[in-house]
């Protein structure tokens, strides 16, 4: 049976042969068209309104929290590093939403649509536009050629951060002095045995003594034995004690040494989870942090939208005004 509404023709066949007839009339399809396209002049008014307002508050927040701070008061009147540092980034994500949906209303109105959705779509591309501009200016030289204001900003920026950071420098340390702290544990050890040995002609007695232990407490656990042997041999030597007193002093240094340095390694995995904790939070809440910031500039593009202009309701008014005359 023919269709009589969509005849077998090759512009109704498929997407290949050709469009599908529209069910509206041309002026309604330019009408569409136009409603939803984009005005990329209202996006970019939208994005420098952003980046203007977001920089107005966050050297607004700058000098609350410079105003906070006084020199000539100890460290414990003042707030802690880490407290600003935390502030900051709140102050800086705050901001940043409100200074969102200022720029999405702004694009959202001057795009001109009075289709709540397309006004919506413009307030959400300000956003993102704004958002990849400052993180640009941010991370890299433009931003300092800017001007200083950026680099202000940045600074707010990183407070976010600052815990995080504070907590992977410590972490770092921590890790890389690691080492050290086992020398310091043998250093202890070393110092007990020259004690016991003061003598000057037992120093070379006394540092076969030091070596054997040191290659005892740092050496090959497969070869701990045969080391702990020598070390009691050359500790016997050096202090002229029995053979039985030494290999209970050795073992002594042993339970030093590894519980000096089983304390350090805790103390560093402690601290790399903080980091951890510390970076995976800060991260988390800025991503966060950008969703609201794409919220608020999509409901501030549709709270943008503009009302259409009735002409027709206009120049109906107006003849009615006529007939009554």
């Amino acid at each position: 049976m023919t269709d009589t509404f969509h005849p077998d023709t090759p512009r109704n066949r498929d997407d290949h042969d050709a469009p599908h007839m529209s069910p509206v009339t041309p002026a309604e399809d330019a009408r569409t068209i136009m409603i939803n396209q984009i005005s990329w002049g209202a996006v970019l008014a939208g994005v420098v309104l952003t980046l203007a307002i977001q920089l107005i508050l966050n050297l607004l927040g700058i000098g609350l929290g410079a105003a906070t701070l006084d020199p000539g008061q100890g460290a414990g009147q003042n707030p802690e590093a880490a407290t600003l540092g935390i502030g900051a980034g709140i102050w800086f994500v705050v901001s940043g939403i409100v200074a969102s949906f200022i720029g999405g209303y702004a694009a959202g109105r001057l795009g001109g649509k009075p289709k709540e959705s397309t006004a919506g779509w413009h307030g959400l591309t300000a956003w993102a536009l704004s958002t990849l501009l400052i993180f640009y200016l941010l991370t890299s030289t433009l931003g300092s050629i800017v001007g200083g204001a950026f680099s202000t900003l940045g600074n707010v920026a990183g407070g976010v951060a600052s815990a995080a950071g504070g907590a992977v420098q410590t972490a770092t340390t921590a890790a890389a002095s690691a080492p050290d702290a086992a020398g310091d544990a043998f250093a202890g050890i070393q110092t007990a045995i020259e004690d016991a040995v003061p003598a000057e002609d037992a120093a070379a007695a006394r540092d076969a003594a030091v070596a054997a232990v040191r290659a005892l407490v740092t050496g090959d656990p497969a070869q701990a034995e045969t080391a702990r042997e020598e070390a009691a041999q050359a500790l016997a030597t050096a202090r002229n004690i029995p053979i039985e007193e030494a290999r209970t002093q050795v073992e002594g240094f042993e339970e030093q040494y590894s519980s000096t340095v089983g304390n350090v390694q805790e103390q560093v995995a402690d601290v790399a989870d903080t980091a951890a904790n510390a970076v995976s939070t800060g991260t988390i809440l800025g991503a966060i942090g950008l969703l609201i910031g794409a919220l608020a500039g999509w409901f501030g593009g549709r709270a943008g939208a503009v009302d259409p202009t009735m002409t027709a309701r206009l120049t109906t008014a107006r003849t009615t005004t006529t007939t009554r005359l």
